[in-house]
């Protein structure tokens, strides 16, 4: 099948390349000029691990084309997919859908024949019915069906996600339009990979629905840490505890400094917003919103208290800035409250990320960015572990204490053991561990 894609970030071109991957033809389209030649030169504008090998694999299979030009894309096209940013809005936390309603204004004037125009941004509830309106506004006699299909991907294992996702999720109430979106992921077959088929406005909720309820385990694990340092519990012990009960699973049970990235907090606050407009209170949502931000805050008071209570003219090294590993994102990234915090402090920040210290660079002021992790280490007062990257599992734990003025580590993802570093000489601190 031909497939246009509209948008080159995070989502559009990792659900394009791995549609080329699955054999049909993807044109990626961007208004972004520079954005598109430098795809076309080889270079990816993300760090997602696989996807420049599986990129360069595609374009030289002519199967996946990059551009700036939509016409013959569009108009070509069995399926044109919209995939542009969402941000929150300004002001009232609501999703911008700028961007998204002038994808459907151009799709409207270029479709030839049957399209089916599918929004793979995170919408809210009735966006689909208000592109469906601008298409059949611009072009009355337009022959398409609208469709939502969110995505679910987690940066650092996306393109595993798309080719072997839990499900796929379409919502429409065109049997043509689930005819192509069946043939579109017919690949997926081979894994049996359950296609669920709703209304639009259900599909547009399924997705919201599913970050809010993974960002309240999140933040019900973190709560529970708290309490396990308050009365001398574990909460890895308590996770695992819990997290075998089939009705609860263990995803999502690991404390730490808070969730980040593009769609927890993005999407908690729209979801917040769209119940607000619905008159339908959602108390749990707006309570985990304010408990993840004033968790972050709250890890640069752990690393100030185990200092005892001054950082002032201190240096700390942080070990990892991106707000999960194998990705390069920022977006909402506890590290960059943590940094804040401790800078008001009077503390000077050493930092080392493996892939997203160029992006820091925009959000970041004074810090001192390191060539790895003991560079960033040397002449420290403490350690931070910050992001639980796999070269931060195994330091070697003498050349970090001859390199430390003092040893002191405070581990936020809770990847070594008390016992563990009190072996090898440090002073150590977690995450809702007592023992």
């Amino acid at each position: 099948m031909r497939v246009a894609m509209i948008g080159t970030g995070y989502v559009g071109l990792v659900s394009g390349t791995c549609f080329a991957d699955f054999g049909h033809v993807v044109t990626c389209i961007d208004k972004d000029a520079g954005k598109i030649d430098a795809l076309n030169a080889g270079t990816i504008p993300i760090f997602e691990p696989g996807l420049q090998d599986l990129v360069a694999k595609n374009v030289a299979e002519e199967r996946l084309f990059f551009t700036t030009k939509a016409e013959d894309a569009i108009k070509d096209a069995d399926a044109v997919f919209i995939a542009v940013g969402t941000p929150t809005r300004r002001g009232d936390g609501h999703a911008d859908l700028s961007y998204v309603y002038a994808a459907a204004e151009e799709i409207a004037g270029l479709i030839d024949g049957f399209t089916v125009i599918v929004t793979k941004s995170t919408v809210p509830v009735g966006t689909g019915d208000e592109v469906e309106a601008i298409i059949r506004k611009t072009n009355p006699d337009a022959n398409f069906a609208v469709v939502s299909n969110p995505e679910f991907l987690r940066e650092g294992a996306a393109i595993n996600d798309f080719k072997r996702p839990d499900r796929v999720v379409v919502g429409t109430d065109s049997e043509d339009a689930v005819g192509v979106m069946r043939e579109l992921y017919r690949p997926l077959y081979l894994n049996e990979t359950p296609i669920i088929v709703t209304r639009r406005r259900t599909s547009e909720l399924i997705k919201y629905a599913a970050n809010a309820f993974l960002a309240v385990k999140i933040t019900f694990i973190n709560e529970i840490a708290d309490l396990c340092e308050k009365v001398g519990a574990n909460v890895q012990e308590v996770s695992k505890g819990i997290g075998l009960d089939n009705r609860i699973g263990s995803k999502f049970l690991h404390a730490g400094p808070g969730y980040g990235g593009s769609c927890f907090p993005k999407d908690t606050l729209a979801l917040s917003r769209i119940a607000a407009d619905a008159n339908s209170d959602l108390k749990i949502v707006d309570s985990v919103i304010e408990v993840n931000a004033a968790r972050k805050k709250k890890m640069a008071d752990k690393v100030i208290d185990f200092m005892g209570g001054d950082v002032n003219g201190k240096t700390v090294a942080l070990l990892g800035l991106a707000f999960k590993p194998n990705t390069d994102d920022m977006r909402e990234a506890p590290s960059i409250d943590i940094v804040e915090k401790l800078q008001a402090a009077g503390a000077k920040i050493r930092a080392y990320d493996p892939a997203s210290m160029e992006e820091a660079g925009h959000m970041m002021t004074d810090v001192f960015f390191c060539d790895g992790p003991y560079h960033a280490i040397e002449n420290a007062d403490v350690v931070v572990i910050v992001t639980e990257w796999d070269q931060f599992r195994a330091l070697d734990l003498e050349r970090v204490k001859s390199l430390l003025k003092a040893p002191k580590v405070v581990d936020l993802r809770n990847i070594y053991t008390q016992d563990y570093m009190a072996a090898h000489g440090f002073e150590y601190t977690s995450v809702g561990r007592s023992y």
